[in-house]
Order: structure tokens, then C-alpha cells, then sequence
């Protein structure tokens, strides 16, 4: 609270939007009414261009801000930035539209106009707001708008908050003290370690304090009051972060039980009610839509695989929602001779059993795989080996972003398989696209677990423009 920080960075955003929307109108004015030697509809005169959209423009900043645009949760999430940019965009183009129309006099001289506004001024809106981030960042570095914070508990969560915001000139905190047992942080020498809450604030001192996190409760309900009144007595922002984090992640509602108790209701899934119905129509859509595209494609691969011998697919039993079976379709990248068996079927039939645990402690994955073809290593390296999928996702098997769609035998091994099962599988995922090849089967269902307690229709997009840009960067 006592850190202008954030405000600060809130008035530049303010400004800067002002600023880029003014310039981008203005750019519009210029290039359709001074460069475009096309004539012109009206007759507008560029002071009275001005001074309306100058009225108008609080309005169309007043809709950002109803976006949160200006709230701090938005600081680091840059793909939700860009995409909360282009609505709030759209949304104040329409309302200068509809004003335009409403007037007794028109505001733009040309139809083109406002178009060229609304391109202009998306662009110059994130161009800014990335250079503000690099100044943001810069200052950081320098130890302005550094936010001090206070860490109580000696939790497993307090040691991954310590890990995380080690780096004060990237995260903008400064840990000037932890409230727990020595032993508990005892790899970080530099921090000071409080055995009370008492001795923190009697050595730090309240001025040096802007934010505290609590992350477990204590035994005694007087000893947790004493750190909130605290930290409302001297306006200090205040954190509460649960002992068990999973309850509090996903979809959370807060309901009146029996009209009366406040309860906090915590769901499998984020993915509920509408956004179920709009996740399949748009994978009925895009799935039916790809197919035809890469119908051609699909074609000549199967040719080839053809000509090589074997099947053209490779045939799986996979797992998806609630548990159910469906029987996956890839195209065949396996030898025709290890085809549709399982991994130590294959390689106990090569004669290298030995490859068995290298290929199970690798993560499911092994170095130069034996069992695959020379076209099959194409099809990998390039995921055109996924492309048959697509009838997986028509027929509503699968969708297309998802957890990965597992054997019974590796979710059975998963003591969290239930949660991931309460979604539909995907033929990409957060897992995919975070280095599949470079993370270790825990790490990708944890991954899973992410998407599905947190998951949004926004969510799905970002993760299939960053699997296009994994497939085409080959990583």
C-alpha cells in the first residue's frame, strides 16, 4: 500500500494510452485526409477533429480500465495485455462510431478514417506499453519502485516464493525478512531470518515494510490477528497464501450455504457451464476446417507411407474425459515391424531389452529411438505425425488444446489422474508448447494440471499460436 509504485506505473499506462490513441487519430487524419488524394465525404477541419475525439477519448480509456487494463494482476501477463488491448480497442472504435452517428454533425471526414485509427491505435498501444515494461524494468534495476515484503511461514510454499523473487531488479520485490525456523531457508545465507513475528518488526520496522505474506496459519488465532492488525494499523498490503494451494486454484465460486454460511465452493475445472459449449463448437469448427486444408497433405503422406510398407496408422488406446477410452489415430512414424507395441514389446523383440528403463527414466523418451522409421523422424521433427488427430477432435474424442491423451498404464502411475481426466484430452497442450522434450514426465502432468484448474477460451488461443510457433522454430 505504501509503495506508489504501482500507481505511478498505473498514471503512465493512463498517459501513454491517451497519448498513443491521440497519435494514432491524428496519424489517421493525416493519411487519409493530407496523403490519399482520393476526395473526401465531409468537410471536417482538423481542429474539429481533434477537439471532439479529445472529448470522446476518456470515455475509451474508461473502457480499458473497466477491462482492467490498469489493474496491477495485468503487469506480467502479456499475451492477456495484447488481447484485453485489441477488445478494449474494438469496443471504444464501435462507441466512436456510434457517436459519429448520433451527432448532428459529422466527426470524421472519411469512412477510413476511424479504421485507420483502430489499426494505428492498437499498434502504438502495445508498442508503448512494452516500452514502458523495459523502463519499468530499468528502474527496477536501479532500486526504484523496488516493493519491500515480509514472508511469514515456514512452508514449502514460502521456500518456492523465496526462490522466485530472488531477482529484485526482474520481480520488483525485495525480501527484507523471513519469519520462520533458520534451518527451514538455510540456503539463503543473505536473508534475514526471524524466530517471531515480533523480532522481524522490532528489527525491520514498520516504515521499511510494503507488503507482508502470510503462508501458513499459526496455532493461535491471537498470534495471526496481531500480523493483520499490524499490517492495517501501519497500511501495509496484506497476503494470505493457503497451506494446501491446490483447494484454491481453478474455478472458485463464493456462495451462500442454506442462505446463511458463506462457503467457498472449489471446482475440478475451470472448464465449466458455457465454456465447455464454446470449446467444442470451436474444435468442431477448426477441426473441420483444418481437415480440408491439409486433405492434400494427408493424401501424399499416406502415399508415402505406403510405399515404405506397414500401415499407414498408428492405432493407440489413449484416455480422455471421465476416464474414457477412444482409440487415438497418428500417422505411422514406428518401423512397420514394432508398429502398435508398446515400448518394452518393441524392444524387447530388437533384442535390447536394456533400453527399457533408459526409455521409462528419459520421461517416455529415448535419444535416437531405434523402433523410428527415417520418415517417421520427419513426421516427428515436423508433428505431422499429429495431423490424423484432427478426426480424433471432429468425432469429440479429443480437442485441440488439451492435456496430453495418455496409455492407462502412464496415468495409472499419476496420483492426480482424476483432475486431469475431468477435461478433454488435446492434441497440444501447455506441455508441448513449454519443451516436451526437456521436461520430465512430472513436470508435463503438473503442466496438465495448470490448464485444467486454470483454464480459459484465451488460454486455448495463446497456446495454439505458441504451437505454431514451436512447430515452425522446430523446437
Amino acid at each position: 500500500m505504501k509503495n506508489n509504485a504501482s500507481l505511478l506505473y498505473n498514471l503512465l499506462l493512463v498517459v501513454g494510452d491517451f497519448l498513443a490513441l491521440v497519435a494514432a487519430f491524428v496519424g489517421a487524419y493525416i493519411l487519409r485526409v493530407s496523403i490519399d488524394s482520393r476526395p473526401i465525404a465531409n468537410q471536417v477541419h482538423a481542429h474539429t477533429y481533434l477537439g471532439v475525439f479529445l472529448v470522446l477519448l476518456p470515455f475509451w480509456i474508461l473502457i480499458f480500465a473497466m477491462l482492467g487494463l490498469y489493474n496491477e494482476s495485468i503487469y506480467e501477463k502479456r499475451f492477456i495485455e495484447i488481447g484485453r488491448l485489441f477488445i478494449g480497442s474494438f469496443i471504444g472504435l464501435l462507441f466512436v462510431v456510434f457517436w459519429n452517428f448520433v451527432a448532428v454533425k459529422p466527426i470524421f471526414p472519411a469512412k477510413l478514417v476511424p479504421i485507420y485509427g483502430f489499426i494505428l491505435g492498437f499498434v502504438f498501444l502495445v508498442i508503448f506499453r512494452n516500452l514502458i515494461r523495459l523502463v519499468r524494468s530499468e528502474l527496477f534495476r536501479y532500486g526504484f519502485g523496488i516493493t519491500n515484503l515480509l514472508i511469514i511461514g515456514n512452508t514449502q510454499v514460502a521456500s518456492e516464493l523465496i526462490d522466485s523473487l530472488q531477482q529484485s531488479n526482474i520481480t520488483g520485490y525485495r525480501i527484507v525478512g523471513v519469519v520462520g525456523n533458520r534451518h527451514k531457508v538455510d540456503r539463503y545465507a543473505h536473508l534475514r531470518v526471524f524466530s517471531n513475528f515480533d523480532a522481524a518488526i522490532s528489527a525491520v520496522g514498520p516504515d521499511e515494510i510494503h507488503s507482508i505474506v502470510q503462508t501458513e496459519l499459526y496455532a493461535a488465532a491471537e498470534q495471526n490477528d496481531a500480523v493483520l492488525s499490524f499490517a492495517q494499523a501501519n497500511h501495509i498490503a496484506y497476503r494470505f497464501i493457503p497451506g494446501n494451494t491446490e483447494l484454491f486454484v481453478g474455478n472458485i465460486d463464493v456462495e451462500l450455504f442454506r442462505s446463511a454460511i458463506p462457503v467457498i465452493a472449489v471446482h475440478q475445472t475451470a472448464l465449466l457451464g458455457w465454456g465447455r459449449v464454446v470449446k467444442r463448437v470451436f474444435d468442431l469448427l477448426a477441426s473441420l476446417v483444418l481437415i480440408i486444408i491439409v486433405s492434400p497433405l494427408i493424401l501424399l503422406i499416406s502415399l508415402v507411407l505406403l510405399l515404405t510398407g506397414g500401415d499407414v496408422f498408428f492405432r493407440q488406446t489413449r484416455l480422455t474425459r471421465f476416464n474414457h477410452k477412444f482409440r487415438v489415430f497418428k500417422f505411422r512414424t514406428h518401423k512397420a515391424a514394432y508398429n502398435g507395441l508398446s515400448p518394452e514389446e518393441a524392444f524387447t523383440k530388437m533384442g535390447k531389452p536394456e533400453l527399457i528403463k533408459r526409455y521409462r527414466d528419459g520421461g517416455d523418451q529415448i535419444p535416437g529411438d531405434p523402433r523410428v522409421s527415417a520418415v517417421g523422424r520427419f513426421l516427428r521433427a515436423t508433428s505431422l505425425d499429429e495431423i490424423p488427430q484432427l478426426f480424433n477432435v471432429l468425432s469429440g474424442e479429443l480437442s485441440l488444446v488439451g492435456p496430453r491423451a495418455l496409455v492407462p498404464e502412464e496415468i495409472g502411475v499419476y496420483e492426480k489422474r482424476h483432475a486431469i481426466l475431468s477435461v478433454k484430452s488435446g492434441i497440444t497442450g501447455l506441455a508441448q508448447v513449454s519443451g516436451r522434450k526437456h521436461i520430465s514426465f512430472d513436470e508435463r502432468r503438473q503442466l496438465d494440471m495448470f490448464y485444467v484448474q486454470n483454464w480459459s477460451f484465451w488460454l486455448d488461443l495463446v497456446i495454439l499460436v505458441k504451437t505454431i510457433r514451436v512447430i515452425l522454430q522446430g523446437s
